[in-house]
Order: C-alpha cells, then sequence, then structure tokens
C-alpha cells in the first residue's frame, strides 16, 4: 500500500514527503496540520462520488491508480492554504450568517423546504461530524467565500477579448461550391481474381467474423410467471367487488393534434374565433391531423398537451404552442369518469391479481427449476413444464442480440453477456441474478470462434469494398486537380463545368455551419481556414467531396452577447483562482507524513 501512495502521489505532483510529523498528522500546509480523521472523512467522500460515476467502490489499489488520496491532500491542502491567507486578513463570519447558512442548506430541509432538526442531526451523524465540527467548517468555508470574492468577484473580460471572440464565433461567410462523386470520375475497371485476394490479404481483419455463442435462455421473474396464469371470471369479479370502493374510473378523451404554420395558424384562430368546426378548417388548409387516440391525461407525457386537451368541450379545439410551432388540438370525444365498472376494470384486475399469484408462488418455482438444473434436464423440458417462454439466439460480445429477451434491463445485458462468455461448451452454469427479483438460466450450445474468411465466402463484399475504394481515390484525386485549377486562377464555374456541375451558393454560415445545415461543421471549418479570398477542398459529414470558393464575408459587430460574456468572464474568474489557489498553496508548502498516511488509508480499507 505505501508503495502504491508513493506512485500515487510522484504522479500527481505531491513533493517532500516526511515522516517526521505526529502520528495523528497526515500533512502540514504552512502551520495548519490535516489529522488522520479530517482526511479520512474527505477520502470516504471522494470515494463516494467516484462510486457514483463508476458504478462500484474502488478498491484501495484502484483508488491509487485513479489518484484519490493525492486528489483529497490538495483539495485539504487549498482549503488549508486559503484559510491561513483569510486569516491574514481578519475575514470571519458571524453567527447570524451561520445561522442564515444552516436553515438555506437543503440537505436538512424538510419537503416543505423548512430547516428540519432531525434532518440536521441526520445528516451530521450520517457524515460522522459533530455539531461544532460542522460549524467550524462552515465559517472556514464561508471565509474562504468570502476571500475568493473579494480578489475576484469583479474580473472582467477585456472588451478587445470580446469584441475578438465575437468574431471568432459570428463572423459569417458565403461561398461557391459544387460536390464530386462517382459519376463525375471515370468507372474503375472490374477487380481480378488477383487484385481481389491481395484486398482481401491486406484487409482481412474488416472481413474476420466475430466469435459467436449459441445459447438458449429461460427466464423467470414475476411478470414472466404471472403471464402464464389463468383468471378465472369469478375471481376478477369477488376482486372488483372487494376493491371497487378505492377504484376511479378515469375520463378520457379522444384527440387529434395538427401543426401549423404562420398562415394556417391566422386561419384557424379566425375559424376559432368565427366557431368553425375543426373539420372544416382542416380540410380548408390540406392538413391532416394526427389521431393520439383515446387517453387519460395520466397517459399524456406532455403536460402543455394534456392541460389543452382537457380543458377544452367535446367537438372544440384549441392552439398551442409546440416543439415545431404552433398546433391545434381537438378533442372528437369524451369518456366520462367516476365510477369504476367490471368491463372498464377487468384488464387490470386480472393482471393485478397475476401478478399477486406469482409473487407468492416465485420462490418455490425458482427452486424447483434448480432442482431439475441440478438433474441435468434439458432447458427446454424446463420451459414446457412451466409454461415459460424459451429464447434461442447467437451472442456477440456486444450483446445486442439479448433483445430476444423483451424488457432485459441495460443494467442486466452486460452481465448476461459476460457470463456468457465466460461459459464452457456442454457444462452446466449458474443462474444469473436480475435486476428486479428474477433469475435468468441458459445453456451454452455452440462456440463459433472469430476467423478469417476465404474470399469465395465474401467475394462480393471485397469487390464491392475495393471498387469503392478506386472511386473515391479516383475522386480525391479529381478533387485535389480542381483546387490545383483554383490556385492557378481558374473561375470556380469553369472549373465545375468540366465536371459536368453546376457551381451552388451557400447561405451565410459561421465557422460552425449553416443555420439550415447546408453546410457543416467539416465545410465551414475548411472555409474559415484561410483568407477571405480562400478556395480549397472538404469531405463533408455525410461524406461528400467538396470543393469550394469564398466569395462574401460578414464580419460580427460589437462584443459578445450578454450571457456567452458572462460565461467567460466566469472562465477567466475560475482560471486565475485555480492559479491564486495553486501559488498559496505551494507558498504554504505542502509536507506529508507517509507513515500516518499509510495507516490512515490501512485502517479505511481494512488492509
Amino acid at each position: 500500500m505505501g508503495g502504491f501512495l508513493l506512485v500515487g502521489i510522484a504522479g500527481f505532483g505531491i513533493n517532500n514527503v516526511i515522516t517526521d510529523l505526529g502520528s495523528n498528522t497526515v500533512a502540514r500546509v504552512g502551520n495548519a496540520e490535516i489529522n488522520s480523521r479530517e482526511f479520512l472523512r474527505a477520502y470516504q467522500n471522494q470515494l463516494n462520488q467516484v462510486a457514483q460515476q463508476i458504478g462500484s467502490v474502488p478498491t484501495a489499489e484502484e483508488a491509487v491508480n485513479l489518484g484519490v488520496p493525492s486528489m483529497v491532500l490538495q483539495n485539504l491542502a487549498q482549503d488549508a492554504a486559503l484559510d491561513q491567507v483569510a486569516d491574514d486578513f481578519g475575514l470571519g463570519v458571524s453567527e447570524d450568517q451561520l445561522s442564515k447558512m444552516l436553515r438555506a442548506d437543503p440537505s436538512f430541509q424538510n419537503a416543505l423546504g423548512v430547516f428540519d432538526p432531525s434532518s440536521f442531526t441526520q445528516v451530521l451523524q450520517s457524515s460522522g461530524l459533530t455539531e461544532a465540527e460542522y460549524f467550524e467548517s462552515q465559517t472556514e468555508s464561508a471565509r474562504r467565500q468570502q476571500l475568493v470574492l473579494s480578489l475576484f468577484g469583479d474580473t472582467k473580460l477585456p472588451a478587445t477579448a470580446s469584441t475578438l471572440v465575437n468574431r471568432y464565433a459570428a463572423d459569417r461567410r458565403t461561398i461557391d461550391y459544387f460536390v464530386l462523386g462517382e459519376t463525375n470520375v471515370e468507372t474503375p475497371a472490374a477487380p481480378t481474381e488477383a487484385e481481389l485476394a491481395a484486398y482481401l490479404t491486406e484487409h482481412q481483419a474488416e472481413f474476420r467474423t466475430v466469435e459467436t455463442r449459441s445459447v438458449q435462455m429461460l427466464r423467470l421473474t414475476t411478470a414472466d410467471l404471472a403471464a402464464t396464469k389463468t383468471i378465472s371470471e369469478d375471481a376478477v369479479a369477488a376482486e372488483f367487488e372487494r376493491t371497487k370502493a378505492s377504484l376511479v374510473q378515469a375520463e378520457r378523451r379522444t384527440i387529434q393534434q395538427v401543426v401549423l404554420n404562420d398562415e394556417q395558424v391566422a386561419a384557424f384562430q379566425a375559424g376559432l374565433a368565427a366557431g368553425t368546426p375543426f373539420e372544416g378548417l382542416v380540410a380548408e388548409a390540406g392538413v391532416t391531423p394526427t389521431d393520439l387516440g383515446s387517453l387519460t391525461q395520466a397517459q399524456i407525457n406532455d403536460t402543455n398537451l394534456a392541460a389543452a386537451a382537457f380543458g377544452v368541450a367535446q367537438g372544440s379545439f384549441v392552439i398551442i404552442d409546440g416543439v415545431a410551432g404552433k398546433r391545434a388540438v381537438h378533442v372528437s370525444a369524451i369518456e366520462g369518469g367516476g365510477e369504476p365498472n367490471l368491463e372498464g376494470s377487468r384488464e387490470q384486475i386480472t393482471q393485478n391479481l397475476a401478478l399477486a399469484e406469482a409473487r407468492d408462488e416465485l420462490a418455490e418455482v425458482q427452486d424447483q427449476i434448480e432442482e431439475l438444473r441440478a438433474a441435468f434436464r434439458p432447458l427446454s423440458e424446463i420451459a414446457t413444464r412451466f409454461n415459460l417462454d424459451l429464447y434461442e439466439t447467437n451472442v456477440t460480445a456486444a450483446g445486442t442480440e439479448l433483445d430476444v429477451l423483451p424488457d432485459l434491463s441495460t443494467e442486466d445485458r452486460p452481465r448476461v453477456t459476460q457470463a456468457v462468455f465466460k461459459a464452457t461448451e456442454g457444462a452446466l452454469t449458474p443462474a444469473i441474478t436480475l435486476a428486479g427479483n428474477g433469475n435468468l438460466w441458459f445453456d451454452l450450445n455452440k462456440i463459433d470462434p472469430a476467423r478469417d474468411q476465404t474470399l469465395d465466402e465474401v467475394r462480393d463484399q471485397v469487390a464491392t469494398a475495393l471498387t469503392t475504394e478506386r472511386t473515391n481515390n479516383a475522386i480525391i484525386a479529381a478533387q485535389a486537380e480542381a483546387v490545383k485549377r483554383l490556385d492557378n486562377g481558374e473561375a470556380i464555374a469553369d472549373v465545375a463545368t468540366s465536371y459536368n456541375v453546376f457551381p451552388q451558393l451557400s447561405p451565410p454560415f459561421t465557422r460552425f455551419g449553416s443555420d439550415d445545415g447546408t453546410v457543416d461543421a467539416a465545410v465551414a471549418s475548411a472555409a474559415f481556414s484561410g483568407a477571405a479570398d480562400h478556395h480549397g477542398s472538404a469531405v463533408n459529414q455525410a461524406g461528400e467531396f467538396i470543393v469550394f470558393q469564398v466569395t462574401d464575408l460578414t464580419a460580427a459587430e460589437g462584443a459578445l452577447a450578454k450571457a456567452a460574456n458572462d460565461s467567460l468572464e466566469n472562465e477567466q474568474r475560475v482560471g486565475i483562482y485555480g492559479d491564486f489557489v495553486t501559488a498559496v498553496r505551494d507558498d504554504a508548502g505542502l509536507r506529508i507524513n507517509q507513515q500516518a498516511l499509510s495507516a490512515a488509508l490501512a485502517l479505511n480499507t481494512g488492509l
């Protein structure tokens, strides 16, 4: 552990590792000491944050490799150094301010947003803090914040910088351009057998098969077992009578909507005011409404749509905002809610009763399946016995083929794939526990290892790939020749005509592309890589070969918009603050007690 720590800490730039400090002192910054309890608390918090990012708590070795001990020490040293600067300036925090900070902390508030003393006590206990330690920590944090705001709060981005950045981001150019494709070059000759064989040898990795494993799978979850249940009409009726007092029949509405352009919006608004039926307005506008079906309000994910549809009378419509512009929402029928009936509740009651039976039997059925597996009974026999579905597929390392399992969670997919690829052909495999209280059993029936394919197996694919490569090479050569002709002063229209195409005029665009997507970022970047009369070539994101000539440049005027300027100023403050903190910490000096640090980490990890 000590060796790992030395390597990890040295890699993060913490030097002067010593062993002459007190046994409980992990490090010293200037006159301030960082004790083992303080370090371990911060270390555990950092481990928890890392665990949330990677999905598991890192081991001691993984934590060192990730630089966690070094990161914690640097953060604690940074705070300690700033605390000493705050002391030098005589900064402090009143009790009133601490009280306001305490009551404003959402960690200690109840559901109504009011400070809750019991939550405060609970959070402190889980964090291993006393009240005195908490208030001391908050005092130090507030003092550091005062220091930072007083030094860097008024940092401004120079006007010249704002103007230059605005020019960079908002200057617009226009280009004449043409696209070269396979129709603009000579079609390559059909490749010979020798050429195909040579190409396959050079590109065998592109045509190599991947390992495939053929499996049979049997899944048992509450939902799977419930699907095998048959619920009698008498049971459904009895359950309805027992629960009907608690059931509420939700109102349902049959809804249509249609997206409108500006002209149609005006026509529909006029029709709404005049009482014109929705059907007539739709026919007059020549648009086709989208039927959303008969829905309850809870079934509609779009809150604006739900509120609109359940706020108008039957046969009427309302115009609301949408992602693509205005839209008209029409309600053609209303099925009232209120007192439930057996027919309307049958499906839900049947499902609930089946799930209840399945939950009661799940553990017993799992045990029976395990007994049959131990007796080496085939999964097909087990599936038939319990009326469960048997799934068969060929699985690759990507695991995409596991889509044959309905509703397989994203959490379970990699776990099942890994188990399949760790299994031995013909061997009995253990059950895989699934998220949500379920099991999956599988038999690995066959392994097809990755292998090189022969020319006879992939002849057509190889011929296509070789022909495409030769065609692209011919287009690239034509593109380079076209640019060379532009270099020599030839007009882009004449160059384009020689390739049987006509140049097109682009809309104005920034270096990030045009608003309508005509010019993408790749072409825009190439167009902005030279002066106002720049010309050249690019391959756009769709794979098209472009030759262009800049024809116009519109310079952006003034400074950045306020939001962008504020963001850059904040970035500037962060950078200056980082340099300041590093300088303060280096000036104070960080000394580490390697023995105490190793002991603290060993205590925390149990090593």
